[in-house]
């Protein structure tokens, strides 16, 4: 069937506006729509193309989310090798000379010959990559490896959106773009927020983010990663102009769309190179992004090809570092920081030492076990590294100091920001504030984690709206949030009437919410998603919740497993253990979190019969009859939460991963291991019109 011409027309104008707004945002930096309105235009084209799937297009923006896991990254062999840049191990200005001298002696010139010409760029910290468009389409992307062989990584560069699907203007035949992954220091930061406020591990530089992230399995990971794709080169080409100068090619890149950094200069000899590196190297803290050096190459091709290369080097490259990162100095002290996520984490208080360019007088120690395996006291010399983080970080110990033991560092039992208790959560390196509501230097986190599709779902409150209203003084706690009038919204920046109607209305949507999304939007630290839910069904409500007996629970759980362990020797059927998968630690967690007076108080607010949360009913712990579901893969008509919410009414239980205990598996689109593991083990497998059928079998309790 063929979709009508309105609908085709349509499609076609809102996949060139997405891209160019992807293009602005991610390339650009010049936003020019918020991002509630970009994510209208997006659910626009999705409804399309699911309405009429003949309009779905490869190089469609829908299409970046990612396919299924595969089991291995397959070896591709580049046909032009990608070949290293040579480093010149000086960093000062001695290096541009001595690479300027070089090129003029291999090209035989003259003192009286004219300068040479050069281009000089950033040297960026990420991960290279091989992008292959053919007729301008991206068909291939592929890591660098060895330079001879890397690894096919399509699906994962396809949802990097500062990546083009098809390029702009005419196009050549064949077009491999060498270029550079890597990821800014306010996404790293933001990425590792998230990933310390879901229990999960974070990351230890930038760097390595952007390179674990473009060589994941699956490429919804991948899609996670705030990833950003810088071109400086090319491989084969078919079909296109020749062209006179590097600076030229990427001129004629950048108008095909792909992102080329704006740094890039056109210099002439050694003079030029030392003042770019001197003023590259002076700007290198402002960046956003790190890099380690500047990249000098001729700038006439001719020359390069007269150059060429040697071994796996081209002659007419170099790669300029910036003097060292790391130097050594005292520890004056031991202090604490209370981050936006609620970790506190010790920071080195030290002696003022010049490190990258800059004076350096704090240095971040991670966490409290980092500090112990390093054995970091105050009075010992340290090695300092400063690779473009906010805060430097202690890499190690040179020399030990006096080390008196009553200057051993014990990490504090209250917050330093609001007075709060702090837990170590069971499975996690760091301690938090359980003062999450209310203390100051969380509060921006906070709300975003309220706000978040998988908590309360706020559609429209991102991190630029909520700093301008934490920083405003309009919104302290969530339940600030429904107190807030348009009038007060439309004055923000990038608001207006529109916009702030919009977003009243998607906090008022959000009143009507499931107890376990309220549960896991406070941020109690260790709870997420299947914890709020075993909370929500062992509770029912928030207020029983609030007003539990911790210690008594805690007793009671140990009374029945000792009970079914007698119970299992007699061969009898084991009692319900209450709040299984929960914990002593995570117990105290919670109860110091909801027995905290400032935590109660929002949690008043926010239950407040008229103007608070209106909860809806939770199922029951799953009785003893219901069965064990897996979802896996995209259902049609509902999301994976609604699935999971319908089951949990009828008293089934809804699991993670497959195993021998799993009664059904329920296989959306792009199903994946899950599937193949449930076919492995014979588990029933159920797809969507079965899973239906199923629901309507049985009625919520």
């Amino acid at each position: 069937m063929t979709a009508p011409k309105e609908a085709r027309a349509r499609a076609e104008a809102l996949r060139a506006e997405i891209e160019r707004h992807n293009r602005l945002y991610y390339v650009e930096d010049a936003p020019e729509i918020t991002d509630a309105e970009y994510d209208r235009l997006f659910r626009e084209l999705q409804e399309l193309e699911a309405k009429h799937p003949e309009l779905l297009a490869p190089d469609s923006p829908t299409q970046r989310v990612g396919g299924a896991a595969r089991g291995e990254l397959p070896p591709v062999r580049h046909e032009v090798p990608m070949l290293s840049i040579r480093t010149e191990a000086e960093a000062d200005d001695a290096g541009a000379a001595k690479f300027d001298a070089r090129i003029r002696r291999e090209l035989g010139l003259s003192p009286r010959d004219p300068a040479v010409e050069y281009l000089a760029e950033l040297k960026f910290d990420g991960l290279a990559i091989n992008l292959r468009y053919q007729h301008g389409e991206l068909v291939m992307g592929a890591t660098r490896g060895d330079g001879e062989t890397g690894e096919d990584v399509t699906p994962n560069v396809r949802t990097l959106r500062s990546i083009p699907l098809r390029l702009h203007g005419s196009a050549p035949a064949l077009l491999e773009v060498r270029g550079e992954i890597y990821m800014t220091r306010a996404d790293f930061e933001r990425l590792n927020q998230r990933q310390s406020a879901a229990g999960q591990k974070t990351f230890v530089n930038p760097r390595n983010a952007a390179a674990g992230g473009v060589r994941q399995l699956d490429p919804k990971v991948t899609a996670r990663r705030p990833l950003t794709f810088s071109a400086y080169g090319v491989g084969r080409v078919e079909g296109w102009k020749q062209f006179a100068r590097h600076s030229e090619l990427l001129d004629a890149m950048e108008k095909l769309g792909l992102p080329v950094h704006p740094a890039r200069k056109v210099v002439h000899g050694a003079d030029e190179l030392v003042d770019y590196h001197r003023r590259i190297g002076e700007q290198r803290a402002q960046l956003p992004f790190d890099i380690d050096g500047v990249v000098y190459k001729v700038n006439r091709l001719d020359l390069q090809r007269r150059l060429g290369a040697l071994a796996r080097e081209p002659r007419w490259a170099l790669a300029h570092k910036f003097p060292p990162q790391e130097e050594t100095t005292e520890v004056l002290g031991i202090g604490v920081q209370v981050g936006r996520t609620g970790t506190l984490t010790p920071v080195a208080r030290l002696k003022p030492v010049f490190v990258g360019g800059v004076t350096v007088t704090n240095a971040t120690l991670h966490n409290e076990d980092e500090l112990r395996r390093k054995d970091v006291w105050v009075g010992d010399t340290v090695v300092v590294r400063r690779a473009g983080d906010v805060i430097p970080e202690v890499v190690g110990v040179r020399a030990k100091g006096p080390r008196r033991r009553e200057e051993r560092f014990e990490m504090p039992q209250h917050c330093p920001e609001c007075g709060s208790p702090v837990v170590r959560v069971p499975g996690e390196a760091a301690t938090r504030c359980t003062g999450g509501l209310y203390c100051k230097a969380q509060r921006k986190q906070t709300l975003l984690h309220f706000a978040a599709r998988r908590a309360m779902d706020i559609e429209g409150l991102g991190e630029k709206i909520v700093e301008q209203l934490v920083d405003r003084g309009l919104v302290d706690s969530p339940a600030d949030l429904y107190e807030l009038k348009e009038a007060a919204l439309a004055e923000l920046e990038r608001m207006g009437e529109k916009s702030a109607r919009n977003l009243v209305g998607q906090i008022e949507k959000s009143r009507d919410a499931e107890l376990h999304r309220l549960i896991f939007a406070l941020g109690i630290p260790g709870v997420g998603e299947e914890v709020a839910r075993i909370l929500a069904r062992e509770f029912r409500s928030l207020e029983a919740l609030a007003h539990a007996d911790w210690p008594k629970l805690a007793a009671d759980k140990e009374s029945v497993r000792k009970q079914n362990a007698q119970r299992k020797k007699r061969g009898e059927p084991a009692l319900k253990v209450p709040l299984e998968g929960i914990g002593p630690e995570l117990m105290d967690s919670i109860a110091k979190f909801l027995h905290e007076p400032h935590n109660r108080k929002v949690i008043a607010r926010l239950t407040a019969p008229r103007t608070g949360v209106r909860l809806r009913q939770t199922a029951p712990s799953p009785a003893p009859e219901g069965k064990t579901f897996v979802l896996t893969g995209a259902l049609s008509s509902m999301t994976r939460e609604q699935a999971q919410s319908e089951l949990e009414a009828r008293g089934h239980k809804v699991a993670g991963s497959v195993s021998k205990k799993t009664d059904f598996v329920v296989a959306g689109a792009e199903a994946g291991a899950k599937l193949d593991k449930a076919r492995s083990l014979g588990v029933k497998v159920l797809d969507e019109p079965e899973f239906l059928e199923l629901l309507n079998k049985a009625s919520p309790r």
